[in-house]
């Protein structure tokens, strides 16, 4: 299935009031594909989001990424400077687990309305989307989730209340969880939280430790570890493969 023609393109995504912008990429063929939802680091949906969306949309899925950001800063785009990390940490704080599972919601019932879906839903995030794809995995549509260091899982959730890690017992589908042992924003002790909590809530799931950084996909960022990436998408490619194919 892999490497099949796409296109990809800019739309948007309405929920009630507001228009969620949002990059679609999708096979071209003939055929019916699964759906999966990309969510963001805090650095917006840009050039890196952008091609793992197009990478997905390859394999035989029609992927999207919606802008988290929308509801503060549209358009919001960046790279990954000093300055660049404040500024999209500053609109993180600013997100609420109630605005982002409305926005994943209404970016689902948008992947329900195109012809060539077919009704089986996945997400992957990164960073800050990490933590909002584990979030999000409770949602009743979310059979697959592919969480890459998302980080405070165990500590908060936006806009304030239980940690995120509370939730567990309501993730519906499969989870994958990848983090590097070499990672200084989330503690290795809290991904040994998280492993713990899956395990006694019975959720099926697995869990990648990569002798890696923060942000080791991304292969425009100083800590890009090639192994643990190319390793950790063959993963990712197998989640989706058993879970959103059968």
């Amino acid at each position: 299935m892999s490497n099949q023609p796409i296109r990809a393109t800019q739309i948007q995504v309405p929920n009630g009031e507001l228009h969620i912008d949002a990059y679609l990429a999708q096979p071209t063929g003939e055929g019916q594909f699964p759906g999966v939802v990309v969510i963001q680091e805090i650095f917006g949906v840009n050039s890196h989001i952008r091609d793992v969306t197009e990478r997905i949309a390859k394999e035989g899925y029609i992927a999207i990424a919606p802008a988290i950001y929308q509801r503060q800063v549209p358009g919001f785009e960046v790279g990954y400077t000093q300055a660049d990390m404040t500024l999209g940490r500053t609109y993180k704080a600013k997100t609420t687990a109630p605005e982002l599972l409305s926005d994943i919601q209404a970016t689902l019932n948008y992947l329900k309305t195109l012809p060539n879906l077919t009704p089986k839903f996945g997400s992957i995030g990164f960073c800050f989307g990490g933590h909002v794809v584990y979030l999000a995995s409770t949602l009743a549509d979310i059979r697959a989730t592919a969480c890459f260091y998302g980080g405070e899982i165990p500590t908060m959730t936006p806009g304030g209340g239980e940690p995120t890690l509370t939730r567990t017992k309501d993730i519906k589908g499969v989870l994958y969880g990848f983090f590097g042992t070499e990672d200084p924003l989330i503690p290795n002790e809290q991904v040994d939280q998280i492993e713990t909590a899956l395990q006694d809530h019975q959720i099926p799931h697995k869990i990648f430790r990569y002798k890696a950084d923060h942000g080791f996909f991304c292969d425009q960022r100083s800590t890009y570890n090639a192994e643990a990436a190319q390793d950790a998408w063959t993963q990712v490619k197998a989640l989706f493969d058993q879970q959103l194919r059968a």
